[in-house]
């Protein structure tokens, strides 16, 4: 059920490691090797480097431009080192015929070999660190929902989906249905296990989940998972893409995270014959949850679309509150196997499919760690519909909401010591101007909502 753990592998393992992608680079005639790593946004960048280089790579990291990358490095500090993770090797299986091509994760590096404060996957090594110090171990299981398209679409039109069916139809000889087949076989031949697939609610929308594993192999996996879902669809003939709300009238794209944290071979949220089967500790994560969950908002919601969706009902959340399966609720206990212990979790449901995987996995585990850490006490849970509730009634228990804008989210942001402590000054910093600005630019858009509505009366 649980991915092998590549963080804090000690030297000897590491050497094995090294010696298997390089035996396995001359075995399988792999002429290129793709160096990956994202920038503080969560786009995906890429070296190729030839074989021959792959031992000094490994020994000293191979030297960029730091200040080309988003939020990397100022001009005058721009030289960084991206050192491959060996731990993460993997043949690219979508390259055709002929000599193959391989990819590895980095890590970022200053010129003296320490962690660079831009690198989004140390942000997450250092959280997993503090939870390894408290004696835990954090688990992740992504349900990654996006959308196909007939094609590429035109800016300012609207998108034609590649179908119109709707939750869990099967369609035969549908296109959704070929393309999760094919796209699953591409997953599964780069080491990434899959659970579930299955057509969601919107016309052309998709699912598929990944299984539980560590949240860096997790992270690792989701940035692989959106690589290999667009390249599955170009050479399918059509086009994916994980924009959170690409239509009005239909639901958004979630990425439902299930998470739990681990004591050794014990799931710390699981105690017999309590509510729900949940422990002390699980109780405090979630009350974290629920307490920091519009501080991070910014985090797992990073683009103006995202609130789109939150608005938008279909199982969106966007209240803070909690419930056993309620999915109107931030956070749900999902019971899907109560004679299992080990299967205990909490499911954080705001998360959408376009967020930086590594930052967004480092701010909700930093905010369960905190809330165990100060002993909160978790509130009542939600037992009704929280969106059919009034604004009265929501207040009269205590339920309040998210950030309803990326705007109003950064300005919830910007006071939380709890996010700047957890992404570090700089990626903070970044992350902010970065987002104020999109924002400010958003508010100067003329909609077509508003040229429809206004124009012709006023």
């Amino acid at each position: 059920m649980m991915g092998a753990i590549h963080l804090g592998t000690g030297s000897a393992a590491v050497d094995k490691q090294t010696e298997f992608v390089l035996r396995t680079i001359e075995e399988r005639d792999i002429r290129f090797v793709r160096l990956w790593f994202t920038d503080v946004l969560g786009m995906l960048k890429s070296v190729a480097v030839a074989p021959a280089e792959l031992e000094a790579a490994f020994a000293e990291g191979i030297g960029f431009d730091g200040s080309a990358i988003e939020g990397f490095a100022r001009v005058f500090e721009s030289d960084m080192l991206a050192k491959p993770d060996p731990a993460t090797f993997q043949v690219l299986p979508w390259r055709g015929q002929g000599p193959g091509v391989g990819r590895m994760y980095c890590d970022i590096l200053m010129p003296d070999g320490s962690p660079s404060y831009a690198d989004p996957r140390h942000v997450l090594k250092r959280a997993l660190n503090k939870a390894a110090d408290l004696g835990f171990t954090y688990y992740t299981h992504p349900e990654i929902e996006f959308f196909l398209f007939k094609e590429r679409p035109v800016p300012g039109e609207v998108p034609i989906p590649v179908d119109e069916v709707g939750y869990f139809d099967h369609t035969p000889h549908g296109e959704g249905y070929d393309f999760r087949r094919q796209a699953i076989l591409v997953l599964e031949q780069m080491g990434i296990s899959v659970e579930y697939s299955h057509h969601e609610g919107a016309p052309g929308q998709q699912e598929i989940d990944l299984r539980y594993a560590d949240a860096l192999t997790t992270a690792d996996n989701i940035m692989t998972f959106r690589q290999v879902v667009k390249e599955v669809a170009l050479t399918e003939g059509v086009y994916a893409s994980f924009m959170p709300k690409p239509f009005r009238d239909h639901p958004g794209s979630g990425m439902h995270t299930h998470m739990s944290l681990f004591e050794g071979d014990r799931n710390a949220f699981f105690e017999p014959g309590a509510e729900y089967q949940l422990s002390k500790v699980g109780r405090a994560f979630i009350a974290g949850l629920l307490r920091y969950a519009p501080e991070i908002t910014a985090i797992t919601n990073q683009w103006v679309n995202s609130y789109k969706r939150l608005a938008g009902g279909g199982e969106a959340p966007n209240y803070v509150c909690w419930g056993h399966n309620n999915r109107s609720a931030l956070v749900r206990v999902p019971m899907y196997k109560p004679a299992k212990g080990n299967s205990t979790r909490v499911e954080f449901r705001s998360v959408d499919p376009a967020t930086n995987p590594y930052l967004a996995f480092a701010v909700i585990l930093a905010s369960g760690l905190k809330g165990i850490e100060d002993g909160l006490e978790l509130p009542p849970g939600a037992d009704d519909d929280v969106w059919a509730l009034t604004e009265g009634e929501r207040r009269a228990l205590g339920i309040d909401p998210l950030p309803e804008s990326l705007g109003q989210a950064v300005r919830v942001m910007e006071r939380s010591e709890l996010v700047a402590e957890t992404l570090g000054e700089h990626v903070f910093d970044f992350f902010l101007r970065n987002k104020r600005a999109e924002w400010r630019e958003y508010r100067r858009q003329v909609s077509r909502f508003e040229l429809e509505r206004y124009l012709p009366i006023l």
